[in-house]
């Protein structure tokens, strides 16, 4: 390139901006000597989307809940005591629910956490949350004595006469006993069966419990939706629960 073109070239690069200058105050002059303020460019108004968070769900397996061996119950698991639903007891031991039932057992609560708890736990067992300060110190009434133990109901309940109503544990054949209702494990017909299923259920006999298992597969389904509602917060407390949990 020629030495006078390369001057030439200098001369416009410093030259330039003063031409520049120049221009836009003469456009901006009003004859009295102001200048037109050229605003600054305004930021971009397009917001950035925020990605939305993939949602997911827990779902539960509680089967383990009613294979898992009973603390203090010989091995025993939960499915034993509640197929089918009567009450067990074993004279040879020592009789607490579920062997048994004392008046005074909070079997509603061991129940409930030998459904929802680990057993394997340290520290958990079906006392858990009998020992929770929630429920009344005592029944509000006291027991008796002798048979049947419980006081005078309140009210004037209808109760049971004639066949059954003296049956001995101890000596009479299982044609003695009648089925009255579906208490020999509270909870079970409120907690695991659904309400579809409870006038069957309640109609059936330990007989149709044990054949082909018939409400097993109830007891599980339902099981798995209480902990869908509050397995989350039971082990918000610090409890382990004995379902198994995968994420979806």
């Amino acid at each position: 390139m020629k030495p006078a073109i390369i001057k030439r070239l200098r001369a416009i690069s410093m030259t330039a901006p003063l031409v520049l200058a120049t221009m836009l105050s003469a456009c901006g002059d009003d004859g009295a000597g102001s200048q037109v303020v050229v605003p600054a460019p305004l930021p971009s108004t397009t917001a950035t989307a925020t990605p939305t968070p993939t949602a997911t769900s827990i779902a539960y397996n509680s089967t383990n809940c009613f294979t898992q061996a009973i603390q203090g119950q010989n091995g025993a698991n939960l499915k034993s005591f509640i197929i089918p639903d009567t009450l067990k007891l074993d004279l040879s031991r020592s009789t607490r629910f579920p062997n048994g039932r004392h008046p005074s057992d909070p079997v509603v609560d061991i129940l409930l956490a030998t459904l929802l708890l680990d057993m394997t736990v340290t520290g958990q067992g079906p006392n858990t949350l009998a020992n929770v300060p929630l429920n009344p110190p005592s029944n509000d009434k006291f027991f008796l004595l002798t048979f049947p133990f419980l006081p005078t109901p309140n009210g004037s309940p209808q109760v049971a006469t004639g066949t059954g109503s003296d049956f001995d544990f101890r000596t009479d054949a299982d044609s003695a006993f009648v089925s009255v209702d579906r208490m020999g494990n509270p909870a079970i017909a409120t907690v695991l069966v659904s309400s579809s299923m409870k006038v069957p259920f309640n109609d059936d006999t330990p007989t149709g419990d044990v054949t082909g298992e018939k409400y097993y597969a109830e007891y599980i389904s339902e099981l798995n939706k209480l902990f869908v509602l509050i397995g989350d917060d039971v082990e918000g407390v610090g409890l382990k629960i004995c379902a198994t949990k995968t994420t979806t």
